[in-house]
Order: structure tokens, then C-alpha cells, then sequence
């Protein structure tokens, strides 16, 4: 298991993540999702709530150049399950699974986003919560080795996940020019039971010239009620 806090203060820029797991008391399903950004266009957004998801918005709007890759719903929740993506994908995946295909089956239509030379990778996940269980799969479609002609699609399915153990997947290995893709499997993580403690972590351990955005969600396994913190670095 690696240390979530290590692995984001070591890294200037993992670029877009997502974390998915179970806290150790074994009462909450738990999310987390942040942005980062190098560019001035990147760096001017914030989250704010939409209906039981959240949204990405430019902080201050004459400033906006391209809105195609950087305005998005990154969550949103369709019935008994919550979808988080770095990308518009996320209304792929709620459009497919409200028509009965899965979480797989949503996202073969979609690929890598088109931002030559370093393809950023198309990061998922969907969490499920019903009577009382929980599961959740991750899904990464990312250029082969950097060349746009090639998609590799990874779906990673965690079944009665065990307390306390989570996943981390996000889209850079680290800063560079082009970006390089993340590579292997999601990262076995720490999943705490303090909200307030898991958020402050991930927010003081993000880079801080780079950093844009946290959200984090808690939901009750056994009510499916839920608690939701979004740190913004735009004020």
C-alpha cells in the first residue's frame, strides 16, 4: 500500500486524479476527484455543486480561451451510482448505464483526449451502492506509448472492496513535455475514516503552483446519504 500523501507531494504534476475506496470503520463508500493545470486557461476554474454531482467553471469568464477540454461535470449520479471522470465521458457514462449498458460498454465510444502531443488519458470511475454493498470499477483509455493512431483501454473492477483500501489512478506520470501517460494499475491506497483529515491531506499535499480544485465525497454505505467538501484555490 502506498502512501497517497507521498505520492502527490512527489509529484509536481499527476495532472487530473481520481481516488475510490472504502474507509477503515467500513461505513463509507469514498471519492475523491482533483484538477491541476499549467496553462492560465487550466489554472481559471473552480467546482461548484450541480444538483447531486458538481461541475467545473471558469472563475473568471473573460479570461476563458477553450472551453472544450476544461468545462465539464466531472460527478454525477445516476440512481445508486456515482460517476466521476476527468472529462465530458461522464455524460457518456450516465447516458450508457441509464440504457442498461456497462460502465465498459458506455466508454467504447469514447478515447484519449485530443490534445497532441500528450493525449491526455480519459480517467473514470463508478461506484455502487446497494443494500448495503458496495463495489466500484476505474477505467483509463490512454494512447499507446504516446502514438494518437492507438487507444489502450484498461477497466479495473474492485468487488466488496476491503476496509480502509482504495484506488488512485490519474492521468500524467509526471511533469514533462509531452506529458507521459500514467501507466499500470490503479494504486493501492489508504482510505481514512476522517473526512475533514482526508481532505486537508490531499489539498496541503497537491503542488501548490499547480493545484486547481478538490472534491471529496463520503456516502454512507448503509443510507446512501453522503457529505461533500470542494476546496477551490480560486476564491
Amino acid at each position: 500500500m502506498l502512501s497517497l500523501e507521498q505520492e502527490l507531494k512527489g509529484n509536481a504534476y499527476p495532472g487530473r486524479g481520481i481516488v475510490i475506496g472504502k474507509s477503515k470503520n467500513g461505513k463509507y463508500a469514498v471519492t475523491a476527484y482533483f484538477i491541476m493545470g499549467r496553462s492560465s486557461n487550466s489554472r481559471n476554474r473552480v467546482f461548484v455543486e450541480e444538483g447531486q454531482g458538481i461541475r467545473t467553471q471558469a472563475f473568471d469568464p473573460s479570461k476563458l480561451e477553450d472551453p472544450s477540454l476544461i468545462i465539464y461535470a466531472p460527478v454525477r449520479v445516476l440512481g445508486n451510482k456515482t460517476i466521476v471522470t476527468n472529462g465530458d465521458q461522464t455524460d457518456t457514462i450516465y447516458e450508457g448505464m441509464d440504457k442498461q449498458l456497462t460502465f465498459e460498454q458506455s466508454l467504447r465510444c469514447r478515447e484519449f483526449e485530443p490534445d497532441a502531443p500528450n493525449y491526455t488519458p480519459r480517467i473514470s470511475g463508478v461506484m455502487h451502492i446497494e443494500g448495503g454493498k458496495y463495489s466500484y470499477a476505474m477505467s483509463i483509455l490512454k494512447s499507446n506509448h504516446g502514438d494518437g493512431r492507438s487507444c489502450v483501454r484498461n477497466t479495473f473492477a474492485y468487488e466488496t472492496p476491503l476496509d480502509g483500501e482504495g484506488h488512485f489512478i490519474h492521468t500524467y506520470m509526471h511533469d514533462g513535455n509531452p506529458l507521459p501517460s500514467f501507466q499500470g494499475e490503479p494504486k493501492l491506497v489508504e482510505i481514512p475514516d476522517d473526512m475533514e483529515a482526508f481532505t486537508e491531506m490531499l489539498w496541503t499535499s497537491l503542488n501548490e503552483e499547480n493545484k486547481v480544485s478538490l472534491f471529496v465525497r463520503y456516502i454512507d454505505i448503509e443510507t446512501g446519504e453522503y457529505e461533500t467538501r470542494i476546496v477551490n484555490k480560486n476564491q
